[in-house]
């Protein structure tokens, strides 16, 4: 064989290369499944990569809560039963799921290590939730995001609620945005399933279940939501029927003497050892409001609108105080008198201008609408902290920390596309001069 023929030869062999190559990647470039991979490692180095050097350490971190979980779930798993207490109502979604968990892991630890492979393949929902109400940029940035967020490394941590229902959450926002976009019944019928079971999951379930109704009204043409109701009228009105009588029997039989009487207690429990004492966390500390309060109840005979009323302007304080304590502990401790102090200030700032950005820019741009369940989540989570009280890890904020990555990642994402669009400019005049006088 010449060495004319041979080279033909490499070159066509090169030219059919790069032919499959450049296929394959018009074949993948748009595809999730690269991005991902990425991602889930990250994920997994910070969340599980944690967890195992802590099991190396100093060991899995504790809490009186978890001890209360397990017995919870040690109740469920021997009796097969659940009381009617407000705490075994409102979390038996948890405390059964724990309690399948620790038949079939046996160990809390390997239940933590679960929950921490979960939170950290979670990042996927996060990307495609942002991806769907925004663009790919986004979800990038808002998984990166969610992957160095250390609320979410910590609390994966504890045998607790909170992570699994971060989990639950997003599958469940994802499920929603997928039931507009996508004709399959798949979708509805499984976003109804998780709907269903946040109720029970936790407290938090029931408000964020409310702003997810919310946002279906608001996602829905009204045409739509009145043909459904002129539809099923008859169906709606025999099953709302159906529950009154019910809770009716339960309530006149008495069976639901000791949910009402705990929930009572737990409501007694927050105004006179939280409110009374004018506490923003559920401890005492040195930015509480302290007041004198009015324990009369003379309004509607309610141990609650008695105290929120004729206290409201000390309340109303408290409210202001928790609000501003919800951005984190930083308000309380900014300190411009060393380098590290304004750098963290600053950072801090940074990121919520970021999030002020990214609300901003949804409505300028008009995807608040389509994008509006982000922001009641965090409405909602906001509500629950203010009226109970924040704690002083700040665990109940955790289920709008995915969320407020994604509003901060589409301001940094609009950021940074408005400094591109202002530099490209000039930049193409740089270029184009260069290369004439070059």
């Amino acid at each position: 064989m010449s060495i004319g023929s041979s080279a033909t030869a490499v070159y066509q062999l090169y030219q059919n290369y790069k032919e499959q190559v450049a296929r394959q990647y018009d074949r993948y470039r748009n595809s999730d499944g690269i991005i991902f991979i990425p991602l889930v490692l990250l994920a997994l180095y910070e969340i599980v990569g944690h967890y195992f050097w802590l099991l190396s350490t100093k060991g899995l971190p504790q809490s009186a809560d978890s001890k209360w979980y397990m017995e919870y779930a040690r109740c469920i798993r021997i009796n097969l039963t659940d009381g009617l207490d407000i705490n075994d109502v409102l979390y038996f979604g948890y405390n059964f799921l724990l309690s399948v968990l620790l038949d079939i892991c046996r160990e809390p630890a390997t239940v933590v290590l679960v929950q921490a492979v979960t939170a950290s393949l979670s990042v996927i929902l996060v990307y495609k939730i942002a991806k769907l109400l925004f663009n790919k940029t986004t979800a990038v940035i808002a998984s990166i995001f969610y992957c160095k967020t250390y609320d979410i490394t910590l609390w994966s941590m504890y045998v607790l609620s909170d992570s699994f229902f971060v989990s639950l959450l997003l599958l469940c926002v994802y499920l929603l945005l997928m039931s507009f976009e996508s004709d399959k019944k798949i979708y509805k019928i499984f976003f109804a399933v998780t709907s269903l079971y946040m109720l029970v999951f936790r407290p938090t379930g029931i408000l964020t279940m409310a702003s997810i109704l919310i946002y279906i009204l608001i996602r829905l043409p009204r045409n739509t939501i009145l043909g459904f109701v002129s539809k099923y009228r008859a169906l709606v009105g025999g099953l709302a029927a159906a529950v009154f009588a019910v809770l009716i029997y339960l309530f006149l039989d008495n069976q639901l003497d000791l949910f009402i009487q705990s929930m009572q207690f737990n409501a007694k429990k927050v105004l006179y050892n939280v409110y009374a004492k004018g506490w923003i966390y559920d401890l005492p500390s040195p930015h509480d409001y302290f007041f004198r309060p009015d324990y009369r109840i003379n309004v509607c005979n309610s141990l609650v609108l008695s105290f929120i009323i004729n206290n409201w302007d000390h309340v109303f304080i408290i409210y202001a105080k928790r609000a501003a304590a919800f951005l984190g502990r930083w308000v309380w401790a900014i300190n411009f008198q060393s380098v590290s102090g304004f750098l963290k200030f600053a950072d801090q700032v940074l990121l919520v201008t970021l999030f002020l950005t990214g609300t901003i820019a949804a409505i300028y741009n008009k995807v608040f609408r389509k994008a509006t369940i982000v922001w009641l989540i965090i409405l909602a989570v906001f509500l629950f902290c203010i009226v109970i009280f924040i704690d002083w890890m700040y665990r109940y904020r955790l289920p709008a920390v995915p969320f407020i990555a994604i509003v901060t990642a589409y301001g940094a994402e609009r950021t940074l596309h408005y400094l591109f669009t202002c530099v490209k400019k000039p930049m193409g005049m740089l270029f184009a001069w260069i290369k004439e006088k070059s």
